[in-house]
C-alpha cells in the first residue's frame, strides 16, 4: 500500500467534526465532473453520510395471497412495501418496517424525492447526456438502494430496486420472481443491478472479481443470459451483497464505483494530482519534431485543447506537440482517433491529445502519470491503467468490454494502455 504526505491525505472522512462518512459513489466516465455541470442530486460523485435520523427499513409482515385490490390497500399505508404480482388474481405483498440501526440511500434515473442520487446514461467519450436525456434510457427510474449500518463497521449493502414516492416497489407479472425456501419472495428488476467486488481490495495488487446480479432482497446470482431474461441465474451462497472498497455497480447505462471512507482516506487528492502535473511540466518535455516545450493544461481546463498540449501516438507512446506530419493539419479532426504514422518509429495508430485523469477516486496508487489509456489518451499511473484495462465493463444487454474509467471509451490493442515516451529538453 502506498503512503502519501499528510497534506495529500483526504481528511474529510476521518474527521470527527463532520458527519460520519460511509463512503462515496463515483460515476465512471465523468472525469471529475459532469459535462453538463453538477446540479443538485445529479452529479459525478455522491457522498453517503450518516443521516440525522435513521431511515432504514427491514422486511416484516408477508401477505401471501392477496387480490390486486387488497394489495393496493396494503400498499397505500405509511409503511414501505414490495408487491410481487404472480398473476392477475394473485399478488404477494411484503411490508417493511422502520429500522433504527440503518440508513437507506436510493439511486436511479427518477428526479422524484425518494431518489438521493440521480444517475443518467453515460455516453462514451465523456460527452454526458444533457437534460434532454437519452431517448430510451435503460437505467431504471428507481434502480437500487444501499443500506448502511449507522454504527461501526458501517457496512453498506446493495439491493436491486428502490421505493417510489408512495413507498412501494412493484414487480409486475413479467419480472423474474420466485418464492424462497423460507416462504419469503425475491425477484430481479428488468435490466438488473450487477455488482463486481475486486479481489485484494482496491489497491496496486487488486484483481477484478466476477460480475454478479443482486436481487431485490440482496441475494447474489450468476448473470442471466441477457440483462432482461426472465430466467434467473444460479444463487451464489458464498458471496454477499456487502460492498467493499472498489466495488463496481452497473445499472445498465451507467456504472458506479464504490469507495469506502477508509479507502478514500488513502487515495490521492486533487491537490496531489495537481502537484504531479506541475512536476511533469517542470521537466519541460519537448516535441521531437517542432522542439517546442509541452505542458499539460490545468485540471480545470480538462476539455479545451491547448497549443502546448502533449499529443501521443497510441501504438508506440511517443509524445509530441500537435503537428501535421504525415496527415491532416486540423487538431479537431485528428482528435477523432485518425490513423497516423509516428515520425520517431513509423508505428501506425491513433494520434490523440493527452489529458490527465482528474478523478482521484479511480487511482489505485499515487504514483506519477506515466501511462495512457488507448485510444482515448487519458493519462494516469501505470498500476491504474493496468488495473482498469483488466476489467470488462457491462455494455448493452449482454456484451462486456474494457474501457477507460475517465471517459468509458472502449480500449483497444492487447493491453488497452501504452507507456508514454517523453523527450527531455536538449539544452
Amino acid at each position: 500500500m502506498f503512503s502519501l504526505g499528510q497534506e495529500n491525505i483526504s481528511t474529510s472522512s476521518s474527521s470527527t467534526k463532520g458527519p460520519v462518512s460511509y463512503g462515496e459513489l463515483i460515476v465512471l466516465g465523468c472525469n471529475g465532473s459532469l459535462p453538463s455541470g453538477e446540479k443538485g442530486r445529479r452529479k459525478s460523485r455522491f457522498a453517503l453520510c450518516r443521516k440525522n435520523k435513521a431511515n432504514g427499513v427491514k422486511p416484516s409482515t408477508v401477505h401471501t395471497s392477496c387480490t390486486p385490490q387488497a394489495a393496493k390497500a396494503i400498499s397505500s399505508k405509511e409503511l414501505h412495501s414490495i408487491s410481487y404480482t404472480l398473476s392477475r388474481a394473485h399478488t404477494v405483498v411484503v411490508e417493511y418496517t422502520h429500522d433504527s440501526s440503518t440508513d437507506m440511500f436510493q439511486i436511479g434515473r427518477s428526479t422524484e424525492t425518494p431518489i438521493d442520487f440521480v444517475v443518467t446514461d453515460t455516453v462514451p467519450g465523456g460527452q454526458g447526456t444533457a437534460d434532454s436525456q437519452v431517448v430510451q434510457s435503460t437505467i431504471s427510474r428507481f434502480a437500487c438502494r444501499i443500506i448502511c449500518q449507522r454504527n461501526p463497521p458501517y457496512s453498506a449493502r446493495i439491493y436491486a430496486a428502490g421505493f417510489d414516492s408512495s413507498k412501494n416497489i412493484f414487480l409486475g407479472e413479467k419480472a423474474a420472481k420466485w418464492r424462497m425456501q423460507d416462504g419469503q419472495m425475491d425477484g430481479l428488476t428488468t435490466n438488473g443491478v450487477l455488482v463486481m467486488h475486486p479481489r485484494q481490495g482496491f489497491s496496486q495488487d487488486s484483481k477484478p472479481g466476477q460480475w454478479r446480479e443482486i436481487s431485490v432482497c440482496g441475494n447474489v446470482f450468476t448473470l442471466r443470459e441477457t440483462r432482461s431474461s426472465q430466467q434467473r441465474g444460479n444463487m451464489v451462497d458464498s458471496e454477499s451483497n456487502e460492498l467493499v472498497d472498489g466495488s463496481l455497480i452497473d445499472l445498465c447505462g451507467a456504472t458506479l464505483l464504490w469507495r469506502t471512507a477508509e479507502g478514500l482516506a488513502r487515495t490521492p487528492t486533487v491537490k496531489h494530482l495537481e502537484a504531479l502535473r506541475q512536476e511533469l511540466n517542470a521537466g519541460r518535455p519537448q516535441c521531437p519534431v517542432g522542439f517546442n516545450t509541452l505542458a499539460f493544461p490545468s485540471l480545470r481546463r480538462k476539455d479545451v485543447l491547448d497549443e502546448k498540449q502533449p499529443w501521443a501516438y497510441m501504438r508506440c507512446g511517443h509524445v509530441h506537440g500537435y503537428h501535421g506530419w504525415g496527415g491532416r493539419r486540423n487538431p479537431e479532426v485528428d482528435a477523432d482517433f485518425q490513423e497516423r504514422e509516428c515520425p520517431m518509429c513509423r508505428a501506425k495508430g491513433p494520434y490523440v491529445p493527452l489529458w490527465l485523469g482528474c478523478e482521484p477516486g479511480f487511482y489505485v496508487d499515487a504514483e506519477p502519470p506515466t501511462h495512457a489509456f488507448a485510444p482515448c489518451g487519458h493519462v494516469c499511473s501505470e498500476k491504474t491503467t493496468a488495473y482498469w484495462s483488466q476489467i470488462l465493463l457491462p455494455h448493452g444487454t449482454h456484451a462486456f468490454h474494457a474501457a477507460c474509467p475517465f471517459c468509458v471509451q472502449p480500449l483497444n490493442g492487447e493491453t488497452g494502455c501504452v507507456r508514454l515516451i517523453f523527450q527531455s529538453p536538449l539544452d
